[in-house]
C-alpha cells in the first residue's frame, strides 16, 4: 500500500530505477578502472588488482626468490593477491554500498526492489 492512498506515479518511479541503474553501472566502470594494491612479507610481493578484482600486476622482490623454498613464495603471492582482493572488496563497499542501499526498498512497494 501506498501511504496516503495515493496511486504510484510509475513513470517517476521507472526513472528512479533508470537512473539508479545508471549509477551503478557508471560505479561499476569506474572500480573497473580504479586499481588497488596488496602486498605480504613486509612488501617484498605486491598485487595490484582493479576495483572489480581483475589481477593486473604482480612484482616479486629478488629477495623473496629462494629456488630451495618456492613454498613460500608462493603462499606470500597468495597473501599479497588476497590483501589486493581485500582492499578491492572495500573499495567496491565504499562505492556500491549506498548504490546497493538505495536498490533496497525505497518505493515502499512491496516486490520492487527500487
Amino acid at each position: 500500500m501506498i501511504p496516503g492512498g495515493g496511486q504510484p506515479n510509475m513513470q517517476q518511479l521507472l526513472q528512479q530505477a533508470q537512473k539508479m541503474q545508471q549509477d551503478l553501472a557508471r560505479a561499476q566502470e569506474e572500480l573497473a578502472g580504479t586499481e588497488v594494491d596488496g602486498q605480504a612479507g613486509g612488501g617484498l610481493v605486491k598485487a595490484t588488482v582493479t576495483g572489480s578484482g581483475e589481477l593486473r600486476a604482480l612484482k616479486i622482490d629478488p629477495k623473496a626468490v629462494d629456488p630451495d623454498d618456492t613454498e613460500t613464495l608462493a603462499d606470500l603471492i597468495i597473501a599479497a593477491v588476497q590483501a589486493a582482493n581485500e582492499n578491492a572488496q572495500a573499495l567496491q563497499q565504499q562505492k556500491l554500498g549506498p548504490l546497493a542501499q538505495g536498490l533496497g526498498g525505497g518505493s515502499g512497494i512491496p516486490g520492487l526492489p527500487f
